[in-house]
């Protein structure tokens, strides 16, 4: 006869448990959830159990959420079944029962990314060209080509139609109905954007409009662009428009809810830029939450440039971050401990040592090598020779000696500065790896090409600095 266990949880994490115990196969138990009458499990307590949980006849043992606090002995006397807690999150207990480590599926969104390139009419169509490659790789589906006011733009026709032969979806984006016109009859696939006024000219050019109203900030004006449109039967996109901070930005985001509600099932677009590109914060987090907003909203396209240098990763960031949102709807769940790459500055778990641990370890060492290791305390630098901690690298080199040794001391002094910085943040370090930035750098298919020597070799140079005696 199989076990049969008991699971206990919040009401928030029902459907998320199910899902997640129906990944287990051939589990080897039978199971049952009950929800306890809270919302979120983790403010679960042992006390709160003993209260609400009637009998367990039958059950070989309960299982608690991972957070649940308390002791768990009373329960176990009371209830006469053992109780343990399970793993803190969720997705982690196929691993806990012996199996796999939970992968999420990133691999699907419903999100569309149009990535501008605003200076189009001021370069030429090869710098055009160079910037949708790039924006491609970073997970852009349409280049969207933006209009300058009062700038010619002789090879507006040239752009797309060069775009359109390298597979490329292309929109344009102009206040001018001259721009838009031209910009369909070259082959453009969408155009920005249409109100009333201009609705014409999605009569004369097969492309897919999106709408706004007359007066941009009005949802009665942009409302009526969609009841008007629809009527064609043809697709498109509304949008409400998006404000910066301190001009309507929270109001803005009202539309965007009042608009889903009118139309349940059009297709919105969101225009990021207007908040990234005029809040000097690190993009990721205002992405990461502008899409949690998109998600719940079901918006299914974003706008964004990269205009300012502090936006610069920011077509990466919604990538990563549309699929994320994705992934955690689908799950029923938060979107937390699905990827780590929408964390840049900091780490879940940035120091997996305690001092007295790298302690121990020191004594043991019998060769001259350092070994680096970072702790909550600071940053700790330990061979043969014994331990020296600090918090400023300039305290710790005067007690290396390694003065002599021009290579050996550049090698000590990046990985104690990446030690500094990791120690600063609260980011994970380990010796000779560089610091994690999230999605925001990656260095797995970095371009070297810049340096004398191949990727190998300098591997090589790094791990002779190291060993140096």
């Amino acid at each position: 006869m199989s076990e049969r266990i008991l699971f206990l949880t919040g009401k928030l994490a029902e459907s998320s448990l199910s899902k997640t115990l129906e990944t287990i196969s051939d589990p080897g138990f039978d199971y049952e959830i009950r929800v306890l009458g809270v919302s979120v499990a983790a403010l679960m307590t042992t006390d709160l159990i003993a209260r609400r949980l009637e009998a367990v006849e039958g059950f070989d043992r309960v299982v608690l959420p991972g957070r649940c606090r308390g002791e768990l002995d009373p329960l176990q006397e009371k209830f006469q079944v053992p109780f343990e807690r399970g793993p803190e999150e969720l997705k982690d207990l196929p691993q806990f029962f012996g199996g796999e480590k939970y992968q999420f599926d990133l691999s699907n969104h419903k999100m569309k990314i149009f990535a501008e390139i605003v200076d189009a009419p001021q370069s030429t169509v090869d710098a055009v060209l160079e910037r949708a490659h790039r924006y491609r790789l970073d997970g852009a589906d349409v280049i969207d080509i933006g209009c300058l006011p009062n700038t010619p733009f002789p090879h507006l026709e040239e752009t797309i139609k060069t775009l359109k032969q390298e597979g490329f979806q292309v929109s344009v984006d102009s206040l001018a109905d001259e721009d838009l016109l031209r910009g369909g009859k070259a082959g453009a696939d969408y155009l920005f954007s249409l109100s009333e006024r201009s609705l014409w000219i999605a009569e004369e050019v097969e492309c897919v409009p999106i709408l706004i109203g007359d007066t941009p900030t009005d949802i009665d004006a942009c409302a009526r662009s969609v009841e008007r449109y629809a009527k064609s039967g043809k697709p498109f996109y509304a949008d409400p428009i998006l404000d910066p901070i301190h001009y309507g930005f929270v109001e803005s985001i009202m539309r965007y809810r009042e608009l889903r509600r009118r139309f349940p099932d059009i297709e919105i677009l969101m225009g990021i830029g207007n908040l990234t590109e005029l809040t000097h914060s690190d993009t990721l987090g205002t992405n990461t939450l502008l899409l949690g907003m998109a998600s719940e909203l079901n918006i299914s396209a974003l706008l964004t440039t990269e205009v300012s240098k502090h936006c610069r990763s920011v077509v990466k960031e919604l990538d990563l971050a549309r699929r994320v949102m994705h992934a955690a709807r689908e799950e029923s769940m938060p979107p937390r401990h699905i990827d780590e790459g929408l964390m840049a500055l900091h780490d879940r778990h940035p120091f997996p040592y305690e001092f007295e641990e790298i302690r121990s370890l020191a004594k043991d060492i019998k060769d001259a090598n350092f070994r680096i290791q970072v702790t909550a305390e600071g940053i700790h630098i330990y061979n043969r020779d014994g331990l020296r901690s600090a918090t400023d690298p300039y305290d710790l080199f005067p007690q290396l000696h390694v003065e002599e040794d021009g290579s050996h001391a550049f090698y000590l002094g990046l990985e104690l500065a990446r030690a500094e910085i990791a120690w600063q943040l609260g980011k994970r370090y380990n010796q000779d790896e560089l610091l994690g930035w999230g999605c925001v750098w990656q260095d797995e298919e970095a371009d070297l090409s810049v340096f004398s020597e191949e990727k190998s070799t300098l591997k090589a140079r790094k791990h002779n600095y190291r060993n140096k005696k």
